[in-house]
């Protein structure tokens, strides 16, 4: 097997996952502790690509929650105009720190009030940023796995710090999470290899949730594009509801959440649509409904972490048992990164 240049094999990252994330909330806490080390902000945006924009639904959600009028635009097709208007952050995120859309996106923002988080350190990204915390340079997988959820962290412990919380009581919102993760993966793995046998001739997927685990859903569809190679897509819950939902047949449906989406899972999986559910509502599987439990009493942020360790195992198993090799990507796209030097 060959792994690209400057990554980890896939399942190495995600068994590496719950540790990694350990590390990570200790080195944004204390990064986020230092006086000056990043500003107050009452109206920010987040701008990301990719993957990064999938995590971006998560401190959208969480500020939302407690009254900030925070937003994610996605970088690369931001239109001419105010779009940066009445923000007072504007926080652009990518792991490598090399994208160019998101570079153009702060650029676009000004320096003035351009943030960056972001795992590569140094990158032109938080050079070109006049504020920026890292998770470490933290070893990743080319699909990204550690980088991903490791980037969920960190946008959650920025969102506390523009709500005015400390770092300590920051911190203390991931204690206990390796343990939690690692008790989950043994959870939800009998569930991904039965949906699994069941699903490897699918011709294509559909992901479906709101609010932050809107997020996890378009993580998950990109993730089965990259790594099983299963044309997927997400929706939110609503717009799911209006229409989209008409061309099952021959699709995996995942979908997450509690309220509208428990529902819906059922309706799905009742019309004999293999449907694998992720949520903590008292859902019982049956027929081609499969269900993973979230535990109740995880926290918005950590619950996203434990979403997306489902839809990672997922994208492997699908990936197996269509006998792929997940390092092995089709297209190399040469310009999707920028120059690392700074």
């Amino acid at each position: 097997m060959s792994v690209p240049e400057g990554t980890i094999p896939y399942r190495q990252a995600r068994a590496a996952q719950p540790a990694a994330l350990e590390r990570v909330a200790r080195r944004l806490a204390a990064q986020l502790g230092t006086p000056g080390a990043f500003p107050a902000a009452c109206r920010p945006v987040f701008a990301g690509i990719g993957a990064s924009h999938a995590a971006l639904a998560l401190p959208v959600t969480l500020l939302g929650e407690a009254g900030y009028p925070a937003r994610r635009v996605l970088a690369g097709d931001l239109t001419p105009g105010p779009v940066f208007d009445g923000a007072d952050l504007v926080l652009g995120v990518s792991q490598s720190g090399r994208s160019p859309e998101t570079l153009a996106a702060l650029e676009a923002a000004g320096r003035e009030r351009a943030g960056a988080l972001v795992n590569a350190v140094p990158s032109p990204l938080a050079a070109a940023a006049s504020w920026s915390v890292d998770l470490g340079d933290e070893p990743d997988s080319y699909a990204s796995t550690v980088g991903y959820t490791g980037t969920l962290v960190g946008l959650t412990m920025l969102a506390r710090h523009l709500e005015g919380w400390d770092s300590a009581r920051a911190l203390a919102e991931w204690a206990g999470t390796r343990e939690l993760l690692e008790e989950f993966e043994e959870v939800l793995a009998p569930v991904v290899a039965e949906v699994t046998a069941h699903g490897a001739g699918v011709v294509a997927a559909d992901f479906v949730g709101s609010g932050a685990s809107l997020g996890t859903a378009e993580a998950g569809a990109l993730l089965l594009r990259e790594v099983a190679r299963v044309p997927s897509t997400a929706l939110a819950t609503r717009t799911y509801l209006h229409g989209a939902m008409e061309s099952a047949g021959r699709t995996l449906h995942v979908v997450i959440g509690d309220g509208r989406e428990v529902a819906l899972a059922r309706s799905l999986a009742r019309a004999g649509h293999l449907t694998l559910a992720v949520t903590a509502a008292p859902l019982a599987a049956e027929g081609a409904l499969h269900v993973v439990r979230l535990p109740g009493l995880a926290s918005r942020a950590v619950r996203t972490v434990l979403e997306t360790a489902v839809v990672q195992r997922l994208a492997a198993e699908l990936a197996g048992a269509r006998g792929l090799v997940i390092e092995e990507f089709v297209f190399d796209n040469d310009d999707t990164k920028t120059a690392a030097t700074i």
